[in-house]
């Protein structure tokens, strides 16, 4: 497979799964720009949003508050950001849809560039307090 979230969603590869559906997930990013960064993917494969039904883009776009409320909550984030990037030049690194979920913290700023590269314990334990909030 040449895609890593579809190598994800057939059990490929490990992930930290905070949600999930007929359709879609939600997983920990591993090289998040803040602590509690999460994905949200169709299980579909789909390289662009241009390349979805209008339906399963809302349906997407629909998981986001959802999503945005449990990691907030489970980190005590004091806001979010939303991303979506389409192709290279947008700075889509993986070419298959993802929603960003990014928290902020008042005392930190918004920073975009720089990502950190946690553990496993690091990222299952930032997951395990997101779940409960879903």
């Amino acid at each position: 497979m040449d895609c890593i979230f579809c190598e994800i969603l057939s059990g490929g590869r490990p992930s930290h799964m905070i949600y999930g559906d007929d359709d879609y997930v939600a997983f920990m990013d591993r090289y998040p720009i803040e602590t509690g960064h999460a994905l949200i993917v169709p299980r579909a494969h789909r390289e662009r949003i241009t390349d979805m039904e209008p339906a399963d883009v809302g349906r997407l776009f629909e998981l986001a508050p959802r999503i945005a409320g449990a990691v907030m909550a489970g980190t005590g984030a004091d806001a979010f950001s939303l991303a979506q990037n389409n192709g290279r030049a947008a700075r889509q690194i993986v070419p298959h849809v993802h929603v960003h979920v990014i928290p902020r913290y008042s005392g930190k700023g918004a920073v975009w560039t720089s990502r950190a590269i946690p553990g496993e314990d690091e990222l299952e334990r930032v997951a395990d307090m997101i779940r409960p909030h879903l």
